[in-house]
């Protein structure tokens, strides 16, 4: 399993908020299959790594599709290949060392 961060931003000025945007994303993510948790600067997504480039793709296009004629899309992707890791398990280890120091 590998784990995407994205972020997808229509820029053509039409809206200064974006969270109606971002709930249509995320039906497109609750139909993906794929585990995905929504934070406050974009969205991890977990699964295999195929699958995360393909549903950035259909992010992407989906920004185009509510009519946007221009869209920023940033994406990070964690593919680790030694061992499986799943949405949180990042934060748990921060959190375990903070709490044994």
């Amino acid at each position: 399993m590998a784990l995407l961060d994205i972020t997808v931003i229509p820029l053509d000025g039409r809206i200064s908020g974006f969270s109606s945007f971002v709930a249509g994303l995320q039906e497109l993510l609750a139909g993906s299959g794929c585990s995905y948790r929504l934070n406050d600067m974009g969205t991890t997504v977990e699964g295999p790594v195929s699958e995360l480039f393909a549903l950035a793709a259909r992010l992407h296009e989906q920004a185009f599709g509510t009519g946007a004629e221009r869209v920023y899309t940033v994406m990070k992707i964690d593919d680790r290949r030694d061992r499986q890791v799943h949405l949180g398990d990042k934060i748990a280890s921060v959190q375990t060392k903070i709490a044994d120091s």
